[in-house]
């Protein structure tokens, strides 16, 4: 007998009441078993470094307050990084970037993430992935990342009232967040907006009586960027500060 499969996020993204509920329900996902594989076999198959350590080895959930004016958008966990701890950007060079930035600037009420209960706590900030489970080489198939959308479709919709700016953290977040947003009711222009680090585009909602959306672009905070200087943590911060400007955020 064939194995049952696994739930869709399609039936079950638009079921979820609010980001507690969904974030329930993203956590308890196996619906590409290609990844499922891949983050079951790094929590074995672990680094040297994290031997004694026991890895969440499921998806990861958004991150942030169920309020944020703000929402950071990256790829997807980090296979000995979120995979392992439990959080997104959280235990790698990254989300040590990241993090140190979002509190430079008022942010978050501490510079560094090691584990998902270590007391972190963003102000009006959340931070999300189009792909919630870690890919192998870092690299989710456009079937992963499609069959994943409903989850962060749905984390828009609830944020809908209060969010005012996002940020598209590397190209892929960037091509993912177009459909994604334009499912969440706003207008995407035609054609496309290009990424770009510093890019900006204000969409208008379908609907004249909701909020305008700002979309920003921000080279990704991997160590490929930053180790070769392509991104700095100065650009990092000028940035984000212009988006949680955008947001109504008061950023020091």
């Amino acid at each position: 007998m064939e194995p049952t499969p696994a739930p869709s996020p399609a039936v079950l993204a638009p079921q979820a009441r609010d980001l507690a509920e969904l974030d329930e329900l993203v956590v308890d996902c196996r619906a590409c078993p290609r990844l499922v594989a891949w983050r079951e076999e790094t929590a074995l198959v672990k680094r040297r470094a994290f031997q004694d350590q026991e890895y969440w080895a499921r998806p990861i959930p958004g991150f942030g307050p169920y309020d944020a004016r703000l929402l950071l958008v990256g790829l997807a966990p980090a296979a000995h990084g979120g995979n392992r701890t439990g959080r997104i950007f959280t235990g790698d060079p990254s989300g040590n970037l990241l993090y140190a930035s979002l509190h430079r600037l008022g942010l978050a009420n501490r510079p560094e993430s090691t584990w998902r209960d270590d007391g972190l706590r963003l102000h009006g900030v959340r931070i999300t992935d189009p792909v919630r489970c870690a890919p192998p080489e870092n690299k989710p198939t456009n079937a992963e990342r499609d069959t994943c959308r409903p989850w962060i479709v749905r984390e828009f919709e609830q944020l809908r009232p209060t969010v005012r700016a996002v940020v598209a953290l590397g190209g892929f977040a960037w091509q993912a967040l177009l459909p994604v947003v334009a499912a969440a009711g706003w207008q995407v222009p035609r054609p496309k907006p290009v990424f770009g680090h510093g890019a900006h585009v204000t969409l208008r909602p379908v609907d004249p009586a909701a909020p305008e959306l700002h979309l920003f672009g921000c080279f990704h905070v991997s160590p490929r960027n930053t180790y070769t200087g392509r991104l700095t943590p100065a650009m990092v911060d000028d940035l984000l500060r212009t988006a949680a400007l955008a947001a109504g955020l008061d950023p020091t």
